[in-house]
């Protein structure tokens, strides 16, 4: 079998960490089994659809390396791969199912319907459609329209029970006695989503359907409309289980910006974005946590999804991102950290960012954290100087002792190696190392927390650190 996926999202929104998973597990199956992934633009929702939201799709699937084989700006067998352009090829279907009398127009008005929407949920039935129209014949059908009154399309559904093997769940029932005649389209020219996607996986002849769980119940009114138009029952579904929110609910926009956009803009990898949604839902069967997409290629296997929901843990997401961030070189961290130092060079960002490699989480961080090292003059309180007991005017003296030592180095020795051995063999006569190190430290950051003050002295050079340490030495001695 020639294996055929797709992943066909709507343009009404950002690609969501949800979506972005449903695209790689189709991805992986495909490169897998040799076959091809077709990427497939669902946009017959003309209101909601936008070409701002479809832009935003694509760049983010070329961020994560999910390269589609057919699709939009591709060109394949089974052009086009945009729905608002096949509208003439559902119009052929609709008036086919309509010519035969398996599908009929629905008179009944909003309001009608949901008068009996809700009588049913009163007395505890499940709403359905109870065919006040489906009796109807073509004559009076036509006369109706005819009339001018307005009318969606309805299939037939007959009361029967739908039988489908998940490769993820197992085999799977749904009587369709509970289901009601569904609705097709609104007229001729706006079908809906059950009807548009089984038009379109036949002829594309696409082999696999993998989606998320959500789209169960989807899958019998499919499978009843490709009965319904004659196709073969070829397609193997396999349902992915539910991305969760730490609160173990369905993760959703209660629980925050969960946009590809989003991660993407804060420093997340793409490289790490992949290996974190390979692992929602989907287990190795040992220890392993880092995966390239390559590796992933070669390790994925349908059999190896869970059925249960897969918790979206931003501290697992974290790991795997600095995992990934520590296997980069300088030059390379730094290229890809400049956009969060604007105006930085990469030279001096590849300085600076040595220091923080280890503890980095995401790139973002980096203008926070290193920020100092490219400020003019420091801003913080004089009292974040001050160590222990010490008063003002002993640290004033540590300061000065600090100065006194560090110009004495030549800028030709001024490395954290020989800084370290200097200033600690005088920490140690002193007996303490706080007393001389944290206003030190301080003194050249400006925060509570930094890397050691020997590694930050090296990358600012002697002179700027001399300045800040005579800064911090006016700052002590004005309050005092």
């Amino acid at each position: 079998m020639n294996v055929r996926t797709r992943f066909a999202p709507s343009p009404t929104g950002p690609l969501h960490m949800g979506n972005a998973r449903t695209a790689l597990f189709n991805y992986l199956f495909a490169k897998k089994e040799g076959g091809v992934f077709v990427l497939r633009i669902e946009d017959t929702d003309k209101e909601r659809s936008s070409p701002e939201w479809e832009k935003d799709l694509l760049e983010n699937l070329h961020w994560l390396g999910l390269e589609w084989d057919e699709g939009e700006g591709k060109e394949g067998p089974y052009n086009p791969y945009r729905q608002s352009e096949r509208t003439e090829i559902y119009k052929e279907y609709l008036q086919q199912l309509l010519e035969q009398g398996k599908a009929y127009y629905c008179f009944c008005s909003a309001e009608d319907l949901e008068a009996q929407r809700q009588d049913q949920l009163s007395r505890g039935v499940a709403p359905k459609y109870k065919g006040t129209c489906r009796e109807l014949s073509k004559e009076e059908q036509e006369k109706q329209l005819q009339s001018g009154k307005s009318a969606i399309i309805r299939l037939l559904v007959p009361e029967k029970t739908i039988t489908f093997k998940d490769l993820i769940r197992g085999e799977i029932r749904f009587d369709m006695g509970l289901v009601g005649d569904m609705v097709l389209a609104k007229d001729l020219e706006t079908p809906l989503y059950n009807f548009t996607v089984v038009i379109d996986d036949y002829l594309m002849k696409i082999t696999h359907v993998i989606r998320g769980e959500d789209h169960i119940s989807n899958t019998p009114k499919q499978m009843v409309l490709e009965e319904a138009l004659g196709f073969p029952h070829t397609i193997q579904y396999a349902h992915l289980p539910l991305i969760l929110g730490e609160d173990r609910t369905k993760l959703s926009k209660r629980h925050g910006d969960n946009s590809v956009t989003r991660f993407r803009k804060e420093g997340y990898l793409p490289e790490a974005v992949v290996n974190f949604l390979a692992l929602l839902g989907w287990n190795p069967g040992d220890e392993r946590e880092i995966f390239s997409l390559e590796n992933l290629v070669k390790e994925f296997s349908m059999e190896k999804v869970q059925k249960s929901g897969a918790v979206f843990n931003m501290q697992r997401l974290d790991w795997i991102n600095g995992s990934y961030i520590r296997q980069k070189s300088p030059k390379n961290l730094a290229e890809l950290a400049a956009p969060y130092l604007p105006g930085v060079s990469i030279d001096a960002i590849e300085k600076v960012i040595v220091l923080y490699k280890e503890r980095l989480r995401k790139l973002s961080e980096i203008g926070e954290l290193a920020d100092f090292f490219f400020k003019e003059k420091l801003e913080y309180p004089k009292e974040l100087l001050k160590w222990k007991q010490y008063s003002d005017k002993d640290i004033e003296k540590a300061l000065q002792t600090v100065e006194q030592i560090l110009s004495l180095i030549p800028e030709a020795d001024w490395t954290k190696e020989v800084l370290g051995e200097i200033l600690l063999k005088e920490a140690e006569k002193i007996g303490d190392r706080g007393y001389l190190l944290w206003p030190m430290r301080v003194a050249l950051t400006g925060k509570q927390a930094s890397p050691g003050p020997f590694e930050v002295a090296e990358v600012l050079g002697k002179e700027k650190a001399l300045a800040r340490i005579k800064s911090a030495i006016s700052m002590v001695r004005s309050n005092t």
